[in-house]
């Protein structure tokens, strides 16, 4: 008889940062209906693997539910998978962070179910050629990965029904290919499809593995799936049906097959994860062109042969395709530098807990779901954003006690942070850090507010995205089919129209970003990105000249340019004292040239505090609240001398003083994305524009000053 063993594992996973309720309906609807259906089923044998940030939530708020996959673990029903304790991707973190991210979820499998983990869930499949040596250091036998990480190295066909060997200095791993039509599968058609198929690739020698690991919410948390998944029945059904065909089907634990059955053979796989990912990594425009040569080959039905040629993605291109994404993985591993260098002193007991709290807080904000953007990545959702700068800032606030104490301090540092070639200048106090850019127009691209472990600057930049063109194209009859909602202001964009917020910035959102505006400028123009420079300062290179002081750090920041083809010189200069939240920043312009000029001058900043229509954050102008004052209001005022940001959630406000009144012009930065629930209008944050109409004569010097304070 024809013989097929099938091994069959689960991952389930919920970000850092995520909404309580979510985590609720989450485990209401999949996680524990799940369990208590297999576990009616003893003789179908699986494999699990859940994230610690899922491990953490179930022992505070579902205990029940470590103590059913102990019950299921002691029968000898489950096997339990390790991996990064807070879901990293394991190749873009330190290898000294891999090591101790396994070694937590290890410690956390040892204690819990008294089992130690041979097998290891690779974080959205995410490969490369150096992960062998590091994860046979930490113990782990075998992983899965796609069978398009085998396509893409030439193994195809019949050869992808077992497990392979590769290796990285000799040391070895054990890989399986899990299969892509058992994805299509399982839970999406009648169980009947999959018995089918598995009959299909059964063989007398018995010796071939059908492998399926995926995602647990598709059992339950993925639009209709709880309805089709239990409410109709598919999961008992499907379950039934293996139990009828037990004769030739055998349910197998991955540990177990490799204890019966020999590998195929050795393999060096390139760089890669499932498919989709690799295609998200693409710039828009080419994603828009490989979106076309899809329908061309799956029309002609050739996609499994253009998959194994495809080779456009790398998950690191996201950190180019997003710089939002590459500046929190560069804090990341800053953060991780300091924690690794404090490691290295002399550690007694009290300092080791500190460390270790330090270093929890490092791994997560090492949770992936926000360094990039998908149908599933959370980049665009600004409350996992803001959840990892919580946890990057929170362990830098224990290192700093651990290095400092209380001890009032500025320190200024000059390298390259983003890795783009340029330095960056990074000033810090117990009370803030302050990350400028000199190469991109001088501007200031992270403020964080220590005592709140908050990031004010982590605005995302509107920018194009592959789905934007049909959008664009066909107008809200094709929007609303896919079901658009908007997160956190519930305006239907269906009703709203929804091509009116796809908007794009020319320049990543940042702050002290400084403009030369022609007299016509408006609030309208600011918003769509239309209005006309005259000056070439924004996002261009500025001379920059740090000074340090006992109690004081300065930045002079500088550049000659041109307003209107005529020679202007731009000084700004920062001073950050050790013992305030307080930046002031004094600005000088010098006309050069030699006829009068006429110009707006604007400097723009773009801060969050997250919640845009939240009522208890909103704007106070000459210190009085407006009457439309949430912080997703647009409008310009004037005669403005000093602008407030007040947060009564967590307990701060971020104030602007002014030497002399302005024109002060606000608008929300809203964001257009897909998810799997369908299209989401986003707030990211607010872009506030301070405007000064200036004339100058030749020479003539036009001075101003900024008094920038963060008070709780």
């Amino acid at each position: 008889m024809k013989k097929i063993n099938f091994l069959f594992g689960i991952h389930c996973h919920q970000p850092v940062g995520n909404f309580e309720h979510v985590f609720e309906w989450a485990y209401d609807s999949c996680y524990l209906p799940f369990l208590k259906a297999m576990e009616k089923h003893p003789r179908i044998k699986f494999s699990v693997h859940y994230s610690g940030i899922l491990y953490d939530w179930f022992i505070k708020n579902r205990p029940e539910m470590i103590l059913l996959l102990q019950n299921l673990v002691k029968r000898g029903q489950v096997e339990v998978l390790t991996g990064g304790y807070y879901e990293p991707i394991l190749p873009i973190i330190p290898d000294e962070d891999k090591l101790g991210q396994i070694e937590m979820m290890n410690e956390f499998i040892k204690d819990k179910f008294k089992i130690s983990p041979s097998g290891l869930w690779l974080t959205e499949r995410i490969w490369e050629p150096t992960l062998p040596k590091i994860l046979a250091q930490a113990g782990v036998e075998y992983i899965t990965v796609d069978d398009y990480h085998f396509l893409s190295a030439g193994i195809e066909g019949d050869k992808l029904f077992g497990y392979y060997l590769t290796e990285e200095e000799g040391e070895i791993l054990k890989v399986f290919p899990i299969n892509k039509a058992l994805r299509y599968l399982i839970p999406f058609k009648m169980p009947e499809e999959t018995i089918n198929y598995l009959r299909s690739i059964a063989t007398e020698a018995g010796d071939r593995g059908a492998i399926l690991a995926d995602d647990g919410e598709k059992f339950g948390v993925w639009p209709g799936t709880y309805k089709w998944v239990y409410e109709d029945g598919y999961l008992e059904n499907f379950l039934n049906k293996l139990e009828e065909n037990l004769d030739w089907i055998i349910p197998m634990k991955f540990s177990d097959y490799l204890e019966e059955f020999p590998p195929k053979g050795r393999a060096y796989l390139p760089t890669a994860s499932y498919f989709e990912m690799m295609e998200w990594s693409l710039p828009a425009d080419q994603q828009i062109q490989l979106k076309k040569i899809k329908e061309e080959v799956n029309h002609l039905n050739r996609y499994e042969e253009f998959s194994k040629f495809f080779r456009g993605g790398f998950f690191r291109n996201f950190f180019v395709k997003y710089p939002e994404s590459n500046n929190m993985h560069k804090k990341m591993l800053l953060v991780s530098k300091k924690l690794s260098t404090i490691k290295k002193g002399a550690i007694s007991a009290d300092r080791k807990k500190l460390i270790k709290e330090a270093e929890k807080n490092l791994y997560k904000g090492q949770c992936n779901c926000a360094y990039w953007h998908g149908v599933f990545g959370g980049l665009y959702l600004s409350n996992l954003r803001n959840a990892i700068y919580e946890h990057l800032i929170r362990a830098e606030n224990i290192l700093q006690r651990l290095q400092r104490g209380d001890k009032k301090y500025t320190e200024l540092l000059i390298y390259d942070f983003d890795k783009d070639g340029n330095s960056e200048v990074l000033l810090s106090n117990p009370y803030l850090n302050l990350y400028f850019a000199p190469a991109a127009g001088g501007s200031l691209f992270e403020m964080d507010y220590k005592p709140k472990e908050f990031n004010l600057i982590d605005v995302l930049t509107r920018r194009k995205e592959a789905y934007h063109e049909s959008l664009l194209k066909n107008g809200e009859g094709s929007a609303s089919s896919e079901g658009i909602h908007s997160i956190h202001d519930g305006i239907h964009l269906k009703e709203k129209g929804i091509e009116k917020y796809i908007i794009y910035d020319s320049l990543k959102r940042a702050s002290f970003v400084d403009h030369f505006f022609s007299s016509d400028v408006n609030l309208s123009g600011l918003k769509h990105g239309l209005a006309t420079e005259i000056g070439d300062f924004a996002g261009e290179i500025y001379d920059f000249f740090p000074i340090r002081k006992n109690n004081e750090v300065q930045l002079n920041l500088s550049r000659v340019g041109a307003v209107n083809s005529q020679e202007v010189k731009l000084t700004k200069t920062i001073l950050l004292l050790s013992g305030q939240s307080i930046v002031t920043v004094d600005y000088e312009i010098i006309n050069n040239g030699r006829e009068p000029m006429e110009f707006i001058f604007g400097v723009e900043f773009n801060l969050t505090l997250l919640g845009g229509n939240s009522p208890d954050r909103y704007y106070k102008i000459n210190w009085e609240k407006l009457e439309n004052s949430h912080l997703a209001s647009e409008d310009v005022l004037d005669e403005v001398k000093s602008v407030q940001l007040v947060d009564e959630w967590k307990g701060f406000s971020v104030s602007f003083e002014l030497n002399y009144e302005c024109d002060f012009i606000r608008y929300p930065i809203e964001t257009v994305s897909q998810s799997e629930g369908g299209l989401e209008k986003t707030y990211q944050g607010s872009c506030l524009v301070f405007a000064w109409k200036t004339k100058l004569n030749p020479k003539e010097i036009w001075k101003n000053k900024f008094v920038l304070k963060i008070e709780s």
